[in-house]
This record gives C-alpha cells, sequence and structure tokens, in this order.
C-alpha cells in the first residue's frame, strides 16, 4: 500500500554525463512525508568526496546541538562512494551515518553486500532520513521516483525474511537492494545494525536503532541508471592491473598450521614489515578467519574479556575454530559488489541443509575465544541469529563476556541471570543469553544496550570489567599487540574503531610508495619499538586516518586497501573517474578534511575529545604476567598528544586549531 502522505516524487536525471557521482542526494522527512532532491555542488566533491565524506558535511551542518540520537533531529542517511560501479574494483561499500545512540558521537558503519550501487542507480549518491514516522513504513525508489510505503507486514519479521519480502513484492523484472533492521533495531537495542543482502551488516556506532526508533523498517531501491566515468579506458586499464595482483595466489599452509606460525612470531624477539599480499593469499583462501589461531597466539586476538592470553585459549582449543573448519562448510564463495576478492562465503549450517554467510573472524573470536566458547557450531548458530535479528556480534560478544566476569565476581548472581550459569565456556548459557539479549528479556534486557549502560545499571565495580571506547566495544584486535589499534580506538571521531589505523594497517596501505615524504618503516624492527611514542608513530597514525576517510569516500574496501596503494589505484581511479588532475598528498589533505568535521561535530554535540577513554586493561594498566603480549604497556596519552600535533588539533584537548581550519578551508561555524 502506498501512504496518501507520500506519493512518488520524480528525481531528476544528471546534469552531466562524464563524472562517476550523481551530483544529488535526496531528503526523506518521515514525520510528514516530504521528500526532496538537493542538487550537490561539484567543488564539494572535489573537497569531501561522496560516503562518509560528504555525509559529514552535511550532517555537521544540519544536525542541532544536543540532538537525541533516537528523536527525529538526529538525521540517519545511506550513501554510495565516489568509485562505485564507475569500473574500479574493491568499490561497493556503503556507508550509514547519524548521530550515534550508542556513544552519543558521529557514527557510521561501513557494509558490503549490493546496496551501493543500488543508491547510484536511483540516480543519487546518498539518501537522508530526518523525523519519525507514527507508524512502520518502508522507503521505496526506483528510476522515476522515491516514495513511502507502508510496512506493518513487515514489522515483527528478522532481516533476512524481511528483504526476501521486499524482493517478492518489487523483484517482478527488476534489480531489488535491501537495507533494513530486525527485531534488534525494532527494539532500539543500542547495539543494532542495518542488514543488507541476506546478512551483511553495517554493525557498528548503533544505527539499527536509529532507524527503529524513526519507524523506518527497510529501503528497497529498484534503480537502473548508469554510472559514468570521465576516462573509462583509464579507468579500465588500472582495473585490469589490480586485478592481476589479486589473481596471484601461490599455495599457502593449511589452517592447523597457522596456530604455530602465530607461535613462531610471538617468540621471536623482531618482526618483519607486513606486505598485503601475503595478508591476501590468506584472505583469498581462508576468508577473514585467516586469522583466528594465529592473532591468538600473537596476542592480537583478546581472550576471556580481555583479561586472558594464548594460555587461555592455545592451540589445543582454538583448533575447533581454525580456518578449515569454518572453510569446510562453503559451498559458495561469496563477492560483494566489483569484488574480484571473495573473501566471504556462503556455507552450510550444522543442520547440514540450511545456507548462511560463513562467521567472519571478529564474530569467531569476539563468541569464541573472548568468552572461551570452543564450540563451532554455536558460533555458526549465533551469527546466523544476530545477523537476522540485526545485532552487532563484536557488541554482543564483548558485553556476553562482560557479563560472565561479572558473574564470576559476583555482581550478577543467578537471580539476576534468570538462572543462567555465566561461567567462562559455558556453551549452553552464552547461547541463551545471546537469546535473550536479541528478545530484550530478562538479563538480555539490561545488556541489549551494551556494557557502558549494563554498568550504570549493575554498578559497584562493574566498570572495572567494562571494555569499551567511549561507550562502544571493542574490535578483536588488541592494542597490547598492536598500539595503532589503542590509538585510533580513542582518537577516531566515532571511538572503538578498528578499521581505520594500526602499525600494521600503515605498513600494508605502503602509502611513502606515493608519498615519499610519510615514513617507510625497516624491513625488520624490534618489538619493543613498537611501544615508543615519538612523533615517526604520530605521522603513520595521522596517514591512517586521512587515507581511510578517502577510501571510505570513495566506497573502497578495507582489505582492498590493503593491497598497498600501488597495488589498489584509489587515487588514480579517483583522477580518471571524475577529470580531476589531484595528487596523493591532495587527497590526504582531503581525507584530513573529512576527519576534522567529524572532529567538529562531536565537539558541538558536547563531546569532549579528551573525554573519551579507553578502558585500562587493555592499555596494560597493570601489564599482564603472563602469555603474548605479558609485561607490555601502551603510552596512550604520550600518543594520542603526539596524534593531534600532527593532525593541527590542540595536543590537550584534541579540538582543532584555527590555523588547521585555515588551512584546510573550513570555518568551525559552517564547516
Amino acid at each position: 500500500m502506498v501512504l496518501p502522505m507520500a506519493e512518488m516524487v520524480p528525481i531528476p536525471p544528471e546534469a552531466s554525463m562524464d563524472r562517476s557521482y550523481m551530483g544529488k542526494v535526496l531528503w526523506v522527512d518521515l514525520s510528514t512525508g516530504t521528500i526532496t532532491t538537493e542538487a550537490i555542488p561539484d567543488h564539494l566533491y572535489s573537497r569531501f568526496l561522496s560516503g562518509t565524506g560528504l555525509a559529514s558535511w552535511l550532517l555537521y551542518r544540519r544536525i542541532p546541538a544536543g540532538a537525541d540520537p533516537l528523536g527525529p533531529e538526529n538525521i540517519l542517511g545511506f550513501a554510495s562512494g565516489l568509485l562505485t560501479a564507475s569500473g574500479s574494483l574493491f568499490t561497493g561499500r556503503w556507508m550509514v551515518v547519524g548521530k550515534s545512540p550508542l556513544t552519543g558521537t558521529w557514527g557510521d558503519a561501513n557494509c558490503g553486500g549490493n546496496l551501493a550501487p543500488g543508491i547510484k542507480a536511483c540516480g543519487v549518491d546518498a539518501i537522508f532520513f530526518s523525523g519519525k514516522s507514527d507508524h512502520p513504513v518502508y522507503f521505496y525508489a526506483d528510476t522515476k521516483g522515491a516514495e513511502l510505503r507502508d510496512a506493518a507486514h513487515l514489522w515483527g519479521k528478522d532481516a533476512v525474511e524481511t528483504e526476501q519480502l521486499l524482493i517478492a513484492e518489487n523483484g517482478a523484472r527488476r534489480r531489488v537492494r535491501v537495507a533494513c533492521i530486525g527485531m534488534a533495531g525494532e527494539r532500539r537495542s543500542l547495539i543494532a545494525g542495518i542488514v543488507n543482502h541476506g546478512g551483511r551488516l553495517a554493525a557498528r556506532s548503533g544505527l539499527g536503532a536509529v532507524m527503529g526508533a524513526k519507524g523506518l523498517k527497510a529501503l528497497a531501491l529498484c534503480g537502473a541508471r548508469r554510472v559514468h566515468a570521465y576516462d573509462r579506458r583509464r579507468m579500465k586499464a588500472l582495473s585490469l592491473s589490480c586485478n592481476d595482483h589479486v589473481a596471484f595466489q601461490p599455495p599457502f599452509l593449511n589452517g592447523t598450521m597457522t596456530a604455530y606460525l602465530g607461535a613462531l612470531m610471538r617468540m621471536l624477539p623482531a618482526q618483519m614489515k607486513l606486505d598485503g599480499m601475503l595478508y591476501k593469499v590468506m584472505l583469498k583462501k581462508w576468508g577473514t578467519v585467516n586469522q583466528n589461531q594465529m592473532a591468538i597466539e600473537v596476542g592480537d586476538a583478546p581472550v576471556m574479556n580481555w583479561k586472558g592470553s594464548n594460555r587461555d585459549f592455545g592451540p589445543d582449543k582454538s583448533k575447533l575454530i581454525d580456518p578449515d573448519e569454518f572453510t569446510r562448510p562453503v559451498v559458495a564463495k561469496y563477492y560483494c559488489y566489483s569484488c574480484p576478492l571473495g573473501c566471504g562465503g556462503i556455507s552450510l549450517a550444522p543442520d547440514g541443509a540450511t545456507e548462511v554467510h560463513r562467521p567472519e573472524y571478529e564474530s569467531t573470536i569476539a563468541l569464541g575465544g573472548l568468552c572461551l566458547n570452543e564450540d563451532a557450531d554455536s558460533i555458526y548458530y549465533l551469527n546466523e541469529l544476530l545477523n537476522r535479528a540485526g545485532m552487532d556480534t563484536i557488541s554482543v560478544g564483548g558485553t556476553v563476556a562482560f557479563a560472565i566476569e561479572c558473574f564470576e565476581k559476583g555482581l550478577l548472581t543467578p537471580l539476576d541471570t534468570d538462572g543462567l550459569t555465566l561461567t567462562w565456556g559455558n556453551t549452553e548459557a552464552i547461547v541463551r543469553l545471546v537469546e535473550k539479549m536479541v528478545r530484550r528479556e530478562g538479563i538480555g534486557d539490561l545488556l541489549a544496550d551494551g556494557t557502558r549502560r549494563a554498568v550504570e545499571r549493575i554498578g559497584r565495580d562493574a566498570g572495572e570489567m567494562a571494555v569499551h571506547a567511549g561507550g562502544q566495544e571493542l574490535g578483536m584486535h588488541d592494542g597490547r599487540y598492536d598500539p595503532g589499534f589503542a590509538l585510533h580506538n580513542v582518537v577516531e571521531p566515532t571511538p572503538g574503531r578498528h578499521t581505520i589505523g594500526a602499525y600494521m594497517y600503515y605498513e600494508m596501505f605502503q602509502l611513502w610508495r606515493k608519498i615519499p615524504d610519510l615514513p617507510d618503516p625497516s624491513l625488520f624492527y624490534l618489538k619493543g619499538s613498537k611501544y615508543r611514542a615519538n612523533r615517526e608513530k604520530a605521522i603513520m597514525g595521522a596517514a591512517c586516518s586521512q587515507y581511510m576517510n578517502v577510501i571510505n569516500g570513495a566506497g573502497c574496501c578495507l582489505f582492498g586497501a590493503f593491497l598497498g596503494a600501488h597495488r589498489i589505484p584509489v587515487f588514480e581511479w579517483l583522477n580518471a573517474a571524475t577529470g580531476w588532475d589531484l595528487s596523493p598528498q591532495a587527497y590526504l589533505t582531503v581525507g584530513h578534511r573529512i576527519q576534522t568535521v567529524k572532529q567538529m561535530f562531536n565537539i558541538r554535540q558536547g563531546i569532549a575529545p579528551k573525554d573519551i577513554r579507553l578502558s585500562k586493561r587493555v592499555l596494560g594498566e597493570p601489564p599482564q604476567q603472563a602469555g603474548a603480549n605479558k609485561g607490555r604497556t601502551v603510552p596512550l596519552e604520550k600518543l594520542r598528544r603526539y596524534y593531534w600535533r600532527e593532525m593541527g588539533y590542540e595536543i590537550d584537548s584534541g579540538v582543532p586549531t584555527d590555523a588547521c581550519l585555515a588551512h584546510l578551508g573550513l570555518d568551525k561555524n559552517e564547516a
């Protein structure tokens, strides 16, 4: 049924056919049903790209200070990248943006799947939703126009069911791309995400709760407009060269041997500068679960709510989640749009009949080693449950591990947990607890908004066991192994992010090949050198932040970026797609500008950058007495001060200086 309040609004055609961006965005007021089109001037694309870049500039100006993240003043946006559908590779990522209800900061989440080209096929670069509907609706758009439709029949359905129903309703001779929430978003869980393509999740920042609060169940996009590029011949040549690197796949170890390789790496006093081609080989063979055992052995993967180590989840236990265990059930590789690698997998669930998405590394560690859960079948079950519910597996695993430790310390009792015995590795209790979180039932209601909210209700010493940055549970990468993760967890405008920067990321990006002024790490270096705060580390951190803003503005995949800037030609693709002639350094300046607008967004919303903190446990305060990260402490405050100076921010507060704003052509009032 089409709602009377929302007659189909036509979307104007593109003004130009010689660039890869569409030149306009849609604004949807859910309170009134009004849909309008806004033309975006060309110069804004060269200053902010698309994706989270353009979105940051628009939302900084339009979300008022002090806006309730779950109220009508917050704006929820879905954005494609500037390079999406241009003929480039690895550029099928879409981003959802808004003020995070989990952290109160700038919030964004990144996802693959198939939605990104669907946004552009409707003739726009992004779709933004303000206001709040008084009943469930979904947004429909095609080449002709856009409208709001009744979604009463979809409310209460899980995300996979919702997508299937919308495809059945709208799919006759059309290619339908759907993004939707499941039960978690409907129930406004602050760790809810948004789902696309049968279980791919834009999981972080709690933006699924924003979508639920607005009464917006889904987007169904059926456009067919083409995306053009300024120099298609150049685009094709660049993509063919990039694909040659992806296709190279020498034989490699089996899954079991990765644990022993990790153990060997742990025992060596020095480590080698990483080249992303090695990681690509592993990613192509196993997907992200290639890291499972190796990361535990070297100290990268957290164990036992971050207080344990590889000794608590050694090869005898982690062998049940080794890469081969999660690869054998795969019946088909899964490729996001424009990806030549295919690191995903469609697997047979343990019942042998149902096809599901293979769990990713973050999910297997969060629901496995972080809780000392050795049961791979339960991880498959929970991963599918959470994908359908639209709930972030990272935050769920972190919150469950927190609850187990609270139970261990007597802060939660069987009376509080509905009779569940929350002990390490108790698979049955872990499964039942997650089911309760999805339903917001009993103890699950207390935990469904993440660890920071749970601490507020439990009180006493629970805060010592809550591992988060600014309210968001951390990804499964330990800053005691790579201090770059700790740094970016607190300096990024969206705290608790593991997909922006780390020392190993900087090594794999190999930006010095394009910008010779950037540091080129030694081929071999002592591990102890990672724990020294100095300007070189700050330059590396700032370069990661700036480059990833370019990557996310282009709609590119982090895993593609790991191939190195000389193999994945993002800068060259951008020039070929638009006709610009910007240097790599000029693009990093664009990334710097995007980062700074997000930082200014937080400050306008009353979030002081210096107040975003990281749990002391994950900084090695006090240091661990055994295991891979024994004796390691991260000098975070020194690292952060150096980073802020390099970014042009005040070193004590993280506030952008007037000189920085002038350099980037920004005004603190108008951005």
